[in-house]
């Protein structure tokens, strides 16, 4: 699989609830870099880590959560993908960057409007 293919089989992943097969297609030592400055910035080590200390907040954080791929931009090892998130408390873009080494997810860092996913946090 190319890089751009084991990001979108991700996504794909992601929207079936399938955490087994998301663990499967990163790496062991993946990080997870989500920026800002709200209650859930920071780094993660390992999907583990990520799935239970990020992921597994988002119905809660973020009701009626839904993610739209917006275009994606993929050069050798890197992939970029532009998405909107809407919810019940929110309605912002982001931008999804993503290392690929050897078919595995190695690095997925998140750029968003911090700002609205802060004041989604506090509402």
């Amino acid at each position: 699989m190319t890089p751009k293919e084991v990001v979108m089989n991700g996504y794909k992943l992601f929207s079936e609830g399938d955490m087994e097969g998301l663990n499967k297609i990163n790496h062991k030592d993946a990080l997870f870099k989500v920026n800002g400055d709200h209650k859930r910035s920071g780094e993660y080590k390992g999907f583990a880590d990520f799935r239970d200390n990020f992921l597994a907040h988002i119905p809660n954080d973020f009701p009626n959560f839904d993610l739209e791929i917006i275009y994606v931009v993929a050069e050798g090892d890197r992939v970029h993908v532009f998405v909107k998130y809407t919810a019940d408390n929110l309605e912002a873009h982001g931008v999804h960057m993503f290392i690929v080494e050897d078919g595995l997810q190695k690095e997925f860092i998140i750029f968003d409007d911090s700002q609205k996913i802060a004041m989604a946090h506090a509402g």
